[in-house]
């Protein structure tokens, strides 16, 4: 009698070892496609199908939460661009910005100056600063139940027009007598800022001087009110139409005092 030949003794242990490899991944496969994730998906509240389809990627999210949704409507930041040829034409005297002015004589007064102190003053105001924020009302980046309208209203020429027409009238000729005297650290802040809140200097971007991005306004002259609800407006998120949320991030790191002294200083700073 001949022994058995070494591939026959082997090829039992070939078929077992196939069958347990096979079942092992068998198991796994449904363990892990269909198993947890219908677990997991009742005790979210799913049925059966839609983990099962999380699982192996056929729909979005997570087998073991209900999917999030939303209803936010996505707002644009700003759709202003800057072109040489429209810096031209803001930088140039625009004589017919009178006629559009009257459309706004009623909030922001004959020569620029609000009697309302809840309204900017536009006299001396950057004519690249009044653009953006007229083309911004205009596009619907920034909301005002008045001034939406009203930009929205005019035609681009007329908004170029009254840009260029404010930033030539002059501004109100300040008391040096009535200015407020405020704390060191509010000057601080509009000096050096505070670096351990990540806050850079006001200056920084609204100093005469500081070579900030071309649409930043300037502050010094602007009426109290009007500068302490629109850095509120910047820190509760109400008005978002900062390019790269700059405002939002500063202003959401001041206290209420901050914003109030802040607008103090800039209200009643002859020149800064």
């Amino acid at each position: 009698m001949q022994p058995a030949e070494p591939e026959a003794l082997d090829r039992p242990w070939r078929k077992w070892a196939s069958i347990i490899i096979i079942g092992m991944l068998g198991f796994s496969i449904a363990f892990g496609i269909l198993i947890i994730p219908v677990v997991q998906g009742y005790s979210a509240g799913l049925d059966p199908f839609t983990p099962t389809c999380r699982a192996v990627g056929i729909t979005p999210g997570s087998p073991a939460m209900r999917q999030p949704s939303g209803e936010a409507a996505a707002q644009p930041t700003t759709q202003v661009a800057w072109s040489t040829a429209l810096l031209r034409t803001l930088s140039q005297p625009a004589p017919a910005g009178a006629e559009v002015a009257q459309i706004c004589t009623g909030c922001h007064g004959e020569r620029g100056i609000a009697a309302d102190p809840a309204n900017p003053n536009l006299a001396g105001q950057s004519a690249v600063a009044i653009y953006k924020q007229l083309h911004d009302y205009k596009s619907g980046s920034r909301v005002h139940p008045v001034m939406t309208g009203i930009a929205q209203g005019l035609e681009d020429r007329q908004v170029d027009e009254a840009a260029a027409y404010f930033a030539t009238a002059n501004r109100l000729a300040l008391d040096p007598t009535t200015a407020e005297v405020v704390d060191e650290d509010i000057v601080r802040l509009v000096e050096r800022g505070d670096p351990a809140r990540s806050l850079p200097a006001c200056n920084s971007c609204h100093g005469a001087t500081a070579g900030g991005p071309i649409e930043t306004p300037t502050l010094s002259h602007q009426n109290r009110d009007y500068l302490a609800n629109q850095l509120r407006a910047f820190r509760d998120g109400t008005r978002r139409n900062d390019i790269y949320t700059r405002m939002r991030s500063v202003a959401s790191k001041l206290t209420d005092r901050e914003i109030d002294r802040l607008a103090t200083f800039y209200a009643t700073t002859l020149s800064y």
